[in-house]
């Protein structure tokens, strides 16, 4: 049989099986291009193409999403939106009331998404009640990773609070290591301060000031001593963080250069990529003070509107594959993550990952699980991006005191 053959009998008997008559385009934009996502998004790629579909990559590095979006909007202006594009949070809603995104629920009502996914989850995939994106996983943001055979060299025991860390940096400095592995970018330097906000501040000061923007909680005693934390952990980074990429950085801790690094668990990705074993070449660990809490951020796909029936086809089609069981465990387990889709198995799943999926129900019930400003889950994206503004010109100045950071986020916050 000749490839030709091959491939055409593939592709019919997955497009009756989908209920399509004929093979579509999906154009699919991401920004997941460092090893452990790369690896992730060819796991849609390939789910895809086996349903007799043809995928057209699309994808935008660099900024945490930031690059992504940029050119996204000026997709959407000129009239061109792909097929589908990563975007989360309340971004959803704000694309959703352009009236550019597509109505998903006729598969959502066939796949039954209502009873596999978290309320918290589902209503994040709507608009108006109708479902226009579909999520692909859990990312848990508030880890710490860490080299243990660095801190056994240094002398020093992985940090459960901020005073424990900044003992670990020290020794850590004293040794001659990079004591914290840092990307100098300003979704970076966020992700730091959320981590040092719920540490310090706690869950529930945290909802407070960064998902309610609340300003007696912005301006209070308690964010100027997350600000004057946050700060003293530059001190422990190298000349050369600016402009590193997260990946970079956590090679950084995978090659022993550093001791340990602050990120979400797409690190982990990294991690595995590289042949490390948890538990035994890297740790994974609650950020300092933050055990009993979890901030989530949720990668999903926004459907944007066609006229083409074959892309829209392959459209539905992506939506189904996302949610399928077989993609949510092979996509998670090399993106770092946890399957978004309820009673999932964790057995092929590492010990970060099963402490991960055990935290999200536990935090849930708890009341202490929050959305990750730093990554769009928490507030509108205007005001998310002048408080990371800020976040980012306090780090990198040392004209700027606390007291007057905190004036300029509450600033910052009343951006919409």
């Amino acid at each position: 049989m000749t490839k030709t053959i091959k491939y055409t009998l593939l592709a019919l008997s997955a497009a009756l099986a989908a209920g399509t008559a004929e093979a579509g385009e999906i154009e699919v934009l991401h920004w997941w291009t460092s090893g452990g996502e790369a690896k992730a998004a060819q796991a849609l790629k390939l789910t895809l193409q086996k349903s007799g579909h043809r995928w057209r990559d699309f994808a935008v590095a660099g900024g945490g999403g930031d690059s992504a979006m940029t050119v996204l909007k000026s997709r959407v202006v000129s009239g061109n939106a792909p097929s589908a594009a990563q975007i989360k949070g309340p971004s959803i809603q704000e694309w959703a009331r352009e009236g550019v995104l597509a109505n998903m629920d006729d598969v959502a009502k066939a796949e039954q998404w209502d009873s596999l996914l978290p309320k918290v989850v589902s209503d994040t995939m709507k608009y108006q009640g109708h479902y226009v994106a579909v999520p692909v996983n859990v990312h848990r943001v508030n880890w710490l990773w860490a080299n243990p055979a660095v801190f056994a060299k240094a002398g020093a025991k992985v940090p459960a609070s901020w005073d424990e860390f900044f003992t670990a940096a020290d020794a850590l400095k004293k040794a001659g290591v990079i004591p914290v592995a840092h990307g100098g970018q300003n979704w970076q330097d966020f992700t730091t301060f959320e981590a040092v906000a719920l540490g310090v501040g706690g869950p529930d000061f945290y909802k407070k000031a960064l998902v309610q923007l609340d300003p007696a909680s912005l301006k209070s005693p308690t964010m100027e001593k997350v600000l004057a934390t946050f700060k003293r952990i530059k001190e422990y980074t190298d000349k050369n963080a600016p402009g590193r990429d997260w990946n970079l950085a956590t090679a950084m801790v995978i090659k022993g250069e550093a001791g340990m690094q602050i990120m979400g668990d797409w690190a982990k990705g990294e991690f595995i990529a590289a042949g490390k074993v948890p538990g035994k070449d890297f740790v994974c660990t609650p950020a300092p003070g933050t055990a009993k809490a979890y901030t989530f951020n949720i990668d999903s796909f926004a459907l944007f509107q066609l006229k083409d029936e074959s892309k829209i086809a392959a459209q539905k089609e992506l939506a189904r594959q996302i949610m399928a069981p077989e993609f949510q465990e092979v996509f998670n387990l090399n993106k770092g993550s946890i399957p978004v889709r309820l009673g999932m198995p964790m057995d092929k799943f590492d010990d970060c990952a099963k402490t991960s999926a055990k935290d999200f129900v536990d935090t849930s019930k708890a009341g202490t699980l929050v959305p990750s400003i730093a990554h769009g889950m928490a507030v509108p994206s205007a005001a998310e991006g002048a408080i990371k503004d800020v976040v980012s010109q306090f780090w990198n100045t040392d004209k700027m005191t606390a007291s007057q950071a905190m004036d300029k986020i509450a600033q910052a916050a009343k951006t919409q």
